[in-house]
């Protein structure tokens, strides 16, 4: 492996000491002007790279480097959530680094460590383990935390949500008006809070509506669009038997879960009549008139970074909870009415 040549070695090359060629390639004054164009020149033939971050500490300052820890990037939404958090970041010169935990909590932690030891100056997660006490240190020594799209247990640190419960209970009184009351919800993995808010104000609702078995339409497991159509399927054919009979309508509370549903419907006879919210606005939803429970996932990162910001500028702020609006957005396929 080639590996880059150090600062001892620029210094070597162009005949200085080492706290010279420091001096001239972090950019302070008080220098020769033909000492400083020698070691600019060696740095440049050798290759070398100025550690920015190891330089900034090292002066007292702090890293320009604030750490993401995703759901899934593969995900739009994840890819939204970041767009917003890195142009809000680069509107103040710091930089972000991304990784994806795929939901796991051990990924997460370890995740977690490795960006502590490149010295992110702040972290940015989306929580997927259940407990995250073991950041109190870390916050303590100074370390910003902010918590996105779902809250962190253990710890009290600024978090950015959406109104799940709210954008739930729109859905649902939405296929309630249009005459359903077998409605089926199909959602991610049960650990997850977005599940349970989701889950728990679609029973409540249903409840209300006085529908109190709703739980024999209620599906989870649904992380990806191919185990949200088995879902699907089997609430459509009642092959797992846990409904008497299949739902009119389907709320699907993710975007991945919305086109499993889709794929479903597109494959079981009569499915074209099935009526079909989806939780998230996803690409071409619009054109196939999919109706969508939706809100600015771009300004929920957003939001998320300039907490993260202030928090680096005022440690001693107070803790915010931003929750941001929800939205039905019918566009057809909310809007049919049972057979």
């Amino acid at each position: 492996m080639i590996r880059r040549p150090t600062l001892a070695v620029v210094a070597e090359a162009a005949g200085v000491s080492l706290k010279t060629a420091s001096r001239v390639l972090n950019g302070e004054p008080n220098v020769a002007a033909a000492t400083r164009e020698r070691v600019q020149d060696a740095a440049a033939s050798l290759g070398f790279r100025r550690n920015a971050v190891a330089a900034d500490l090292a002066r007292g300052g702090f890293s320009r480097l604030v750490g993401f820890i995703t759901g899934d990037l593969a995900n739009e939404f994840y890819s939204a959530l970041a767009s917003g958090i890195e142009r809000e970041l680069r509107e103040h010169g710091l930089q972000l680094l991304t990784a994806s935990s795929d939901e796991d909590p051990e990924r997460e932690s370890s995740l977690t460590g490795e960006l502590l030891e490149r010295r992110v100056g702040a972290l940015i997660v989306t929580p997927a383990g259940a407990d995250h006490s073991a950041l109190r240190g870390e916050i303590a020594a100074g370390l910003t935390v902010v918590v996105v799209d779902r809250p962190a247990a253990g710890i009290d640190v600024d978090t950015v949500v959406i109104d799940n419960r709210g954008g739930t209970r729109a859905a649902v009184e939405h296929l309630l008006a249009h005459g359903h009351r077998r409605i089926a919800f199909v959602g991610d993995e049960p650990h997850l809070w977005t599940y349970q808010e989701r889950s728990a104000e679609f029973l409540a609702v249903m409840a209300e509506a006085g529908v109190p078995d709703a739980g024999q339409w209620l599906r989870s497991g649904a992380h990806s669009a191919a185990a949200a159509r088995d879902l699907v399927v089997e609430l459509l054919d009642a092959r797992d038997g846990r409904a008497p009979e299949p739902p009119t309508a389907v709320l699907a509370a993710n975007n991945r879960a919305t086109v499993g549903t889709l794929q479903a419907l597109h494959d079981t006879p009569g499915g074209d009549a099935v009526a079909v919210v989806g939780f998230d606005d996803f690409e071409l939803a619009d054109l196939l008139g999919i109706t969508v429970v939706a809100y600015d996932a771009v300004e929920l990162g957003r939001r998320a970074a300039e907490l993260a910001v202030a928090r680096s500028a005022d440690p001693d702020r107070a803790v915010e909870l931003v929750v941001l609006p929800t939205r039905v957005v019918p566009r057809g396929s909310g809007e049919r009415r049972p057979r």
